[in-house]
């Protein structure tokens, strides 16, 4: 199987190339600087494999939550390789692929993805391991750390910047019975073409049309605009 996928919902961004089971991946946190890399990063990949694009099986993207313009990013990208090229497409969630990084290790426990929304927000989600798959166990929010709704004495990981940046927060709310912590951790397009896997698989893929992001916050113009108030 052939998946080429991208990710580009953080500051980070990257691009990998599942062939057959081997992965290789470019990767580079660089805010803003997206739009000047992403394409080459896929340019290189498919070089280094010796592939063409037309040869991949599906594309896969991070479909959101995350930065709008990010989003959007990865969807105009994965949109335009996929009308070029006549493939589907595995739309990924970015929490659950965040989330996919604890995987290993963690059989049981609970995943608690969380990336920083801006505007005192995050984007979460909760996540339960078993059998070394992930299933979530709640819905895709943007909300308040303050207001997130957690059953308590779990163990637990908690992954993604948004620990980082409101750890007291929420490890207030969530009173793990115990807690590991990847505040650093960002999304990957690695996890992206883990978890297409699936979607190929169970013919869950879309048309180029149909790709489409998720960005959980509706007006982020409007929101800004009262937070100035």
């Amino acid at each position: 199987m052939k998946i080429l996928a991208i990710e580009t919902a953080t500051e980070a961004c990257s691009a990998a190339l599942l062939i057959d089971g081997n992965m290789i991946e470019r990767y580079q946190v660089a805010p803003r600087e997206h739009g000047n890399l992403i394409l080459s990063m896929v340019d290189e990949l498919l070089l280094e494999a010796g592939i063409t694009l037309q040869q991949m099986d599906a594309l896969a993207f991070g479909r959101g939550p995350g930065s709008f313009t990010g989003v959007r990013m990865a969807t105009g990208v994965i949109q335009g390789l996929a009308f070029a090229t006549d493939l589907l497409v595995a739309p990924i969630s970015t929490l659950q692929a965040l989330a996919q990084q604890a995987v290993s290790e963690n059989e049981g426990k609970t995943v608690y993805a969380g990336l920083d929304a801006r505007m005192s927000e995050v984007y979460w989600c909760e996540y339960l391991v078993t059998n070394g798959a992930l299933s979530a166990v709640s819905n895709e929010l943007v909300i308040p750390p303050a207001d997130i709704k957690v059953e308590q004495g779990k163990d637990a990981v908690g992954i993604g910047h948004g620990w980082d940046t409101y750890r007291d927060e929420l490890s207030g709310v969530v009173k793990a019975k115990s807690l590991s912590l990847h505040p650093t951790a960002l999304p990957r397009a690695r996890e992206i073409a883990f978890l297409a896997v699936d979607k190929v698989n169970t013919g869950q893929l879309v048309s180029a049309e149909n790709a489409l992001p998720v960005y959980l916050r509706d007006n982020v113009a409007k929101k800004k605009a009262q937070q100035k108030k």
